[in-house]
């Protein structure tokens, strides 16, 4: 049970959201529930720790904090990320979905496609930051780290 059955997000650093943002975190925490793989590598000489997990998610004193605890509750580790690495991603993140979002509201399909395409590229960006940022300290999927990459997104303060 190498997953995450539940997550929650301390979102009261950040700005607040916009409609389309919003409904696109609620997607991310559905979609990542209903499928994800994570796990916890074992730690000086210590087996894994075994899953479900829960994740807390917020940004602490500037930083990306992930506190990974099992099902019943105990710690099982808490990871702290620079927000540095994330900083540039994030900003192209929200300008491109911002085009995104007022393309659809006025623009043809064929253009539409071209400004979502150039999103998914970031997007994937930003899962592989993110998959870097964990090495030796959690593993996950591609998927798992797209819907997470954008829930760190709603933890970013804009503007």
């Amino acid at each position: 049970m190498s997953r995450i059955i539940q997550i929650e997000i301390d979102d009261s650093q950040a700005s607040p959201a916009t409609p389309e943002m919003e409904q696109e975190r609620r997607v991310a925490i559905f979609d990542l529930i209903e499928d994800n793989s994570f796990s916890v590598p074992g730690r000086d000489g210590q087996p894994a720790p075994q899953g479900p997990f829960k994740l807390d998610l917020c940004i602490r004193e500037r930083r990306l904090v992930f506190d990974v605890a099992a099902e019943g509750g105990d710690k099982v580790a808490e990871f702290h990320l620079s927000m540095g690495p994330f900083r540039q991603v994030t900003k192209d993140y929200f300008q491109i979905c911002q085009s995104y979002f007022d393309a659809v509201k006025r623009l043809p399909p064929a253009q539409i496609e071209a400004i979502d395409m150039a999103r998914r590229g970031i997007h994937n960006e930003g899962a592989r930051t993110l998959q870097e940022r964990l090495e030796g300290k959690a593993e996950l999927d591609i998927d798992t780290a797209r819907r997470l990459f954008t829930l760190i997104c709603a933890l970013v303060p804009q503007g």
